[in-house]
């Protein structure tokens, strides 16, 4: 097999076998750089109220913490409560609400994953068994070997011998620049 034709099947066949992984890292990369906005893995919801929480009077059982639950349209599993002093604190899937006894205000706080951002992040992350590690290293590899066979993939004017060299330098040059100005 002639060298110009092995390069364009392994381009095409690395570039379809990583595609996946390519999608996954895009989307996790462009969330992460974003994070100091907001919050790729989760979605916390925080809410504060004053008043209008009907609370019942004696000892406060699972069913009375249920029903202000219900009050604050809180559809969070319940798990437990604890009433210190004056606060009550109820505590659901992913979070807890607390609540002033006396005068029925208080804050709530729920915190849910984010579909699709948590599971590709935790990818990104790395933070899966040693196997997974194995393959996010073939990855960067097998992206190497892309980026490597993309430059002769075409001959000519457009090709790294003439405008592919213009933005293959480019695509260094930036990234130094960066480094250069904030390291």
């Amino acid at each position: 097999m002639r060298l110009r034709k092995l390069n364009r099947v392994l381009h095409r066949d690395l570039g379809y076998f990583f595609f996946g992984m390519t999608i996954i890292y895009a989307l996790s990369g462009i969330a992460l750089n974003h994070r100091h906005e907001w919050n790729p893995n989760y979605i916390i919801t925080q809410k504060e109220f004053t008043g209008g929480i009907d609370i019942p009077s004696g000892e406060i059982d699972r069913d009375a913490a249920l029903d202000i639950l219900a009050g604050l349209d809180v559809s969070a599993s319940y798990r437990t409560h604890l009433v210190a002093g004056n606060n009550l604190r109820i505590f659901v899937e992913g979070g807890s609400v607390s609540v002033n006894i006396e005068d029925g205000s208080g804050s709530m706080e729920i915190i849910r994953k984010r579909p699709v951002f948590n599971q590709i992040n935790f990818l990104h992350y790395n933070t899966p068994r040693k196997l997974y590690t194995w393959f996010a290293d073939l990855y960067a590899a097998g992206l190497i070997i892309i980026a490597v066979t993309g430059l002769f993939i075409i001959r000519g004017k457009n090709g790294i011998t003439g405008r592919g060299a213009w933005l293959a330098g480019l695509g260094i040059i930036i990234p130094l620049v960066f480094l250069w100005l904030y390291l």
